[in-house]
C-alpha cells in the first residue's frame, strides 16, 4: 500500500518532515509543492505545464499548487496510492478554514477520486513554537485512530492539533463538527492599500465544535463531506 505525503508549506517545510517521520513504518512517497502555498484553496494548474523533479523514488518537488501534487501522484508516480495525507501545517485550519486551505484542498482531491485522506494542522498560539516531534508523537496517536475507522465514500478527515504549554496534560483525540463561524475579518487601511489584520485566535468558538475543542487543548477531528 501506498501512501502519499503532501502539504501547502512545501516539500522543505519541517511539518511534512515531522509527517513522514510519524509515518515511517509504511511506505509513502512525498509529492509536494517546490514553494509555500498556503491559503491557496483548490487552486489547480491546467494552462502551463507543471515541472515534477524526481529527487529520490521516494520524493517529489512539483512546481504547481497542493491539489495538482494529488494529481500528478495518483495519475502518474503512484496510482496504486490507498491513502493521502497532508501536513502537518503550521497553522490551524478550522471550521470554514477547509474553503482556504491548501492543505485540506490536497486531501479534497483524493476524495474527489475515491481515496482516502486526512489532513493534519497545527494550531499557532503565539509566541509559542511548534514542538515538531510533540506533534510528531500526537499525529501517530491520531492517524492510528482513523486508520481502524470507516470512512465514507466522498469524505476525508481534518484533524486540527492544539498548541499547549510544556507540562500540560496530554490532548484527548476529540470526534467533532466543523464550526461554521466566520472568521475575523479586519483591515488597516493606508491609502488605496488595505492589510489584513484578523486575529485568528479571536475568532468566534461555538461550544463543542472543532474550533473550541482545538483551543480547548484537545485533538480536534472533524469528518468533512464533500
Amino acid at each position: 500500500m501506498t501512501i502519499i505525503l503532501t502539504n501547502d508549506d512545501g516539500i522543505d517545510a519541517p511539518g511534512i518532515r515531522a509527517l513522514k517521520e510519524a509515518m515511517k513504518s509504511d511506505k509513502t512517497v512525498i509529492v509536494a509543492p517546490q514553494v509555500q502555498h498556503s491559503g491557496c484553496g483548490h487552486q489547480v494548474t491546467t494552462r502551463k505545464p507543471i515541472k515534477v523533479i524526481k529527487r529520490s523514488p521516494e520524493e517529489y518537488a512539483v512546481g504547481g499548487t497542493p491539489a495538482d501534487c494529488t494529481r500528478i501522484a495518483i495519475t502518474h508516480i503512484a496510482p496504486e496510492t490507498q491513502w493521502v495525507l497532508s501536513g502537518i501545517n503550521a497553522g490551524g485550519n478550522l471550521g470554514t478554514d477547509v474553503y482556504i486551505s491548501g492543505t485540506v484542498a490536497a486531501v479534497r482531491e483524493a476524495a474527489f477520486h475515491g481515496i482516502r485522506g486526512v489532513a493534519i494542522s497545527h494550531w499557532l498560539k503565539k509566541p509559542l513554537v511548534i514542538d515538531w516531534e510533540v506533534a510528531t508523537n500526537w499525529t501517530v496517536r491520531v492517524l492510528q485512530e482513523l486508520r481502524d475507522r470507516s470512512l465514507p465514500q466522498g469524505s476525508f478527515w481534518n484533524v486540527n492539533l492544539p498548541h499547549l504549554e510544556t507540562g500540560k496534560p496530554e490532548p484527548e483525540i476529540v470526534f467533532c463538527q466543523p464550526s461554521i463561524d466566520p472568521l475575523p475579518v479586519k483591515f488597516r487601511v493606508e491609502r488605496d492599500l488595505h492589510h489584513y489584520q484578523g486575529e485568528y485566535s479571536k475568532r468566534d468558538r461555538t461550544p463543542g465544535t472543532d474550533v473550541d475543542v482545538c483551543f480547548s487543548g484537545n485533538i480536534a477531528v472533524t469528518l468533512i463531506k464533500l
